[in-house]
């Protein structure tokens, strides 16, 4: 424990110094001077600053019609960069030229600070008569400056853009209930939410985790023993969800951003997959063997507090990325005010919460269940076709729509057949009648959602809503992604402000194509009727991070957003009404809401 508050510690006194280091402006990162040679060649030389390189390969010229000039340079030193892969760079000095220089040409080149900026490919007009390195090509020296700014953490008064944000424009979980009540308040709060999620479909793959770990224990699991297993592996788990909050502190970002990642949820999907396969008894799923010996069990066969430990916080890796709002809320706040020892303790809380019903199930299970046997081998298969069914739900953002509407044909089919054949024994059992209806009424779903596939529908709880909307008239046709205006920094937000009419308010959605929230936002909550209709008369605005720039995140930072999906709205007076901002996950209600408060009536 001492350990750990030493870390914490430690994380405290790093993070805030290495937000203060605001990276240099271009022109003083990289200082470009030209000469002209005695063979009349053209020679460039770059005075690089401490801390920064340049591309060897992203060096080019043109003349002014736009022919490409052949330019050489020396070999720079390689390096494994993380935005480009194997390249050559520059430390210190840079030199290059061009032979037969006209008398005026466009010189292109890039470069990074060491510590993660990047800076956007900048271009210079050089002067061979003058011998001089004129106007920049992207960014003025000012403007450039508030983007270097931007990217370094440093906030800026978003007034002096021609808006204003609402004082709690950036507040999250965490500073609401730090705001009401302080500390205790904040870990009762998201002790709570913890325990609320371990009903949701992420956390179902620790009930057989801890089930198994049980059942070794066999005819000597007592309340007790119970007891101290599932208190170890809820400490565990909750020491884990502590430790993304240090690692989202640590590197000064948001962890959602990494978590929702197209690559994080095919992953996770992935996982699901397999771990449902082996609860149908394909294959077997175990640690190691001398892992295993170490720690998963007792010489007896029994487990062990280790092993129960061990398995806890395997366990917050199935269960991190899915996204929820408490989760994204402390990591928000960790993002962006560096906190580490309030994020990660809140972050605690939350996985302990997760662990209560756990630690129930485990104390309950000495008495309570009945010794291992064929019902055991039910449930297994059981959580099995949760585990295919949360699997469908996370990849859901990830595939076309008519083919997650089969995957939950083939579901609810298969789960049917399994839970009508698992009831045809005892005939007198209410168990038995319970399964058969159950197994029944799944086969009827599956049967309705195929032909919700031949009609064209979309949503499997409503498989046959084409037949509805198709006899009706007028109906209000869907919002697309396309629909939105697109920024890209500060400047092109004021334009578009400015070219809207006076009385409309405007919404601007911060989304990414790597966002698989975002994808969910724009199949569901865009086509929701309510939703079309409030959002009418809206100014629809989007700032996409596919590509991240200085200029965007210039305007993120104004903004005081750290990620997508978020929905920032203005009223006609170009002020954020308090209480509107959307971040994360949200319903079709709640945009409705914020939109129907931005236009200046009821939610």
């Amino acid at each position: 424990m001492a350990f750990t508050f030493v870390i914490l510690a430690l994380f405290r006194v790093v993070s805030p110094a290495s937000a203060l280091e605001t990276p240099l402006a271009m022109d003083q990162a990289f200082k470009t001077t030209v000469e002209r040679g005695n063979d009349g060649r053209a020679i460039i030389r770059w005075a690089i600053n401490d801390g920064y390189y340049l591309y060897r390969d992203y060096l080019s010229a043109e003349d002014e019609d736009g022919r490409k000039l052949e330019i050489q340079s020396l070999p720079g030193e390689m390096k494994e960069d993380p935005s480009f892969g194997f390249t050559e760079i520059y430390y210190k000095t840079a030199t290059a030229s061009i032979a037969e220089a006209p008398a005026k040409f466009r010189l292109t080149y890039q470069g990074c600070q060491g510590k993660g900026l990047c800076y956007p490919p900048t271009t210079k007009t050089v002067d061979m008569a003058s011998l001089t390195v004129g106007a920049e090509g992207v960014f003025s020296q000012n403007s450039f400056a508030k983007a270097a700014q931007a990217s370094a953490g440093v906030s800026m008064d978003a007034t002096q853009e021609g808006f204003s944000l609402a004082e709690d424009s950036a507040q999250t979980a965490v500073d609401l209930l730090l705001a009401d009540g302080g500390l205790i308040l904040l870990l009762a709060g998201f002790l709570g939410f913890g325990l609320l999620l371990a009903f949701t479909p992420c956390v179902f793959p620790m009930y057989p985790i801890v089930a198994a770990m049980l059942a070794r224990e066999s005819e000597k699991l007592t309340a007790r023993r119970g007891f101290l297993l599932s208190v170890s592996y809820a400490l565990a788990l909750a020491f884990a969800f502590g430790l993304m909050g240090m690692a989202a502190a640590w590197s000064g970002q948001n962890l959602q951003v990494a978590l929702q990642s197209t690559y994080a949820v095919a992953a996770i999907s992935i996982l699901f997959a397999v771990l449902a396969l082996a609860n149908f008894g394909l294959f077997h799923i175990q640690l190691p063997a001398a892992i295993s010996a170490r720690f998963a069990k007792s010489p007896q066969g029994a487990s062990t507090i280790p092993g129960a430990m061990l398995l806890g916080f395997s366990s917050a890796l199935l269960i991190g990325p899915c996204v929820t709002a408490p989760l994204a809320g402390a990591l928000l706040y960790i993002a962006r005010t560096g906190d580490v020892v309030i994020g990660a303790a809140a972050l605690f809380a939350l996985g302990l919460g997760k662990g209560i019903p756990l630690v129930i199930m485990a104390t309950a299970s000495g008495k309570a269940l009945p010794k291992a046997g064929l019902w055991m081998e039910k449930v297994r298969q059981i959580f099995g076709f949760m585990f295919l069914a949360t699997a469908l739900w996370l990849a859901t953002p990830l595939m076309p729509e008519r083919l997650t509407l089969l995957g939950w044909a083939i579901l609810a089919l298969s789960f049917g057949i399994f839970a009508f054949g698992a009831g045809t024994g005892d005939q007198k059992s209410g168990v038995s009648v319970l399964s058969r209806t159950t197994g029944l009424a799944s086969i009827i779903w599956a049967i309705l959602i195929f032909v919700g596939l031949g009609i064209g529908a979309t949503d499997p709880l409503s498989p046959l809503k084409p037949l509805n909307s198709s006899s009706g008239s007028g109906s209000l046709a869907s919002i697309k992604k396309s629909d939105f205006q697109k920024v890209s920094s500060i400047a092109s937000l004021g334009a578009r402000l400015d070219s809207s009419p006076p009385q409309e308010p405007t919404l601007l959605y911060v989304t990414a194509d790597w966002c698989v929230t975002c994808r969910t936002i724009e199949r569901s909550l865009l086509t929701a009727p309510d939703v079309v209709e409030a959002l009418k008369g809206v100014n629809l605005v989007s700032l996409d991070l596919t590509k991240l720039d200085a200029n965007k995140q210039a305007l993120l930072s104004t903004l005081k957003v750290v990620g997508p999906p978020t929905m920032v709205f203005l009223d006609s007076n170009r002020r954020e009404p308090e209480a509107t901002r959307l971040i994360g996950e949200f319903s079709a209600a709640d945009l409705a809401a914020s939109a129907r408060r931005a236009q200046g009536s009821p939610p």
